[in-house]
C-alpha cells in the first residue's frame, strides 16, 4: 500500500485499519483484530449513524461498564440479550453425545459451599420443596465418581441471594456436591420460579426501547467438573415455567427441559426428608472427555 493509499477514507477505512494490525506478534490476536474491524466498518457502514448516535453508542456502553459491581455484571447481561453468550457457549460446545451447555448467566458471582450429598440448599424456608437426582456419567456411559456438581437457582421469589444480602440467607440455594462411587448426586431444594433479569440499567433500558421482555424461565444452573472431562455448565428448565418458548437471554434447548412432577407419598417424603407432598427431578449429566492437547 502507497502512503497515499494509506491515507484514510470511507472507501478503504476497514483495510487502512486492520493493516495496521498486519505486526502483531500473537497470530489468533491479528486474526481477532483484523476480522473485528472489518465487520465493524461495514457494520457502520451499513446503519450510517449520525455523529449523535455514535456518541450515545460510545455513553451506552460506558454506562454498561459503569453500572458492573461484584455482584452484578452488566456486560455479561448485554452479550446475553444479544444472544451473543449462547452463540460462543454453542459453538465452543457442541455436545455430541454429551450433556448440551448454556449460559452462565451473571449470578455465579460467589463461590457455592460445598455440602454433603441430600442437604438442602433452600435455607430460607420459602418454596415448593423438591428433590433433585442425577448422576454424572461419560459418553461411555461409565459413572463418574468424584464429579463436582455446583448448583444454583434463584429464589420462590425470583431473586438470587446477592440480590438480596439482607433479606436472603448468605449462599442460599447454592451447593456444592460431589458424586459418590456411582456417579450418583441428590440434593434437596425448592421449584426455581421464573423471573426477569436486572432490568433497571442500560441493558434493560435497551430491552424496554426495542419491545421486548426480560424475563427468564425458571431453571437451576449446573456447573459440573471432572478431572479428565471437559467442563460442563448448563441449565435444568421447568417444562412447564412462563417464558419457556421467549428466554431473554435464548438460553433454552429442548434437551434441556424436564418435568418436575408432584410426588405424593408420605413414606418417599419421609425417606427424602421433605414435607408430602413433593417435587421432583432427575438429570443425568454426560461429559465429554478432555481433548488431548496439541
Amino acid at each position: 500500500m502507497t502512503a497515499l493509499a494509506a491515507h484514510f477514507s470511507e472507501e478503504h477505512s476497514a483495510e487502512i485499519v486492520a493493516a495496521t494490525f498486519a505486526d502483531t506478534p500473537d497470530p489468533r490476536l491479528r486474526a481477532i483484530m483484523t476480522s473485528l474491524v472489518r465487520h465493524l466498518h461495514a457494520f457502520v457502514k451499513d446503519v450510517e449513524p449520525t455523529v449523535e448516535e455514535w456518541t450515545a453508542a460510545i455513553g451506552f456502553l460506558t454506562e454498561v461498564g459503569a453500572t458492573c459491581t461484584p455482584v452484578r455484571q452488566e456486560f455479561i447481561l448485554l452479550s446475553d440479550v444479544l444472544g451473543v453468550s449462547m452463540l460462543v457457549e454453542t459453538m465452543n460446545n457442541r455436545a455430541g453425545e454429551a450433556t448440551e451447555s448454556t449460559v452462565e448467566g451473571p449470578f455465579h458471582v460467589v463461590e457455592s459451599p460445598p455440602r454433603e450429598l441430600g442437604a438442602d440448599i433452600a435455607l430460607d424456608g420459602k418454596g415448593e420443596p423438591c428433590l433433585v437426582t442425577g448422576t454424572v456419567r461419560a459418553t461411555d456411559g461409565t459413572p463418574v465418581p468424584g464429579a463436582a456438581v455446583d448448583v444454583w437457582q434463584a429464589n420462590a421469589d425470583g431473586f438470587y441471594d446477592v440480590q438480596q444480602p439482607e433479606r436472603q440467607p448468605e449462599r442460599n440455594l447454592r451447593g456444592l456436591f460431589t458424586t459418590d462411587d456411582e456417579g450418583r448426586f441428590w440434593l434437596r431444594s425448592i421449584v426455581p420460579r421464573h423471573y426477569p433479569i436486572p432490568s433497571d440499567g442500560p441493558v434493560g433500558r435497551l430491552l424496554q426501547a426495542t419491545g421486548r421482555h426480560p424475563n427468564r424461565p425458571a431453571h437451576v444452573h449446573f456447573d459440573v467438573r471432572a478431572t479428565g472431562f471437559r467442563p460442563l455448565v448448563t441449565h435444568l428448565f421447568v417444562a412447564d415455567t412462563p417464558y419457556i418458548d421467549s428466554d431473554a437471554v435464548f438460553g433454552v434447548k429442548d434437551s434441556l427441559v424436564r418435568e418436575f412432577p408432584t410426588i405424593d407419598d408420605p413414606a418417599r417424603a419421609a425417606e427424602a426428608g421433605l414435607p408430602n407432598p413433593f417435587r421432583t427431578v432427575h438429570f443425568d449429566v454426560v461429559l465429554r472427555p478432555e481433548e488431548p492437547r496439541p
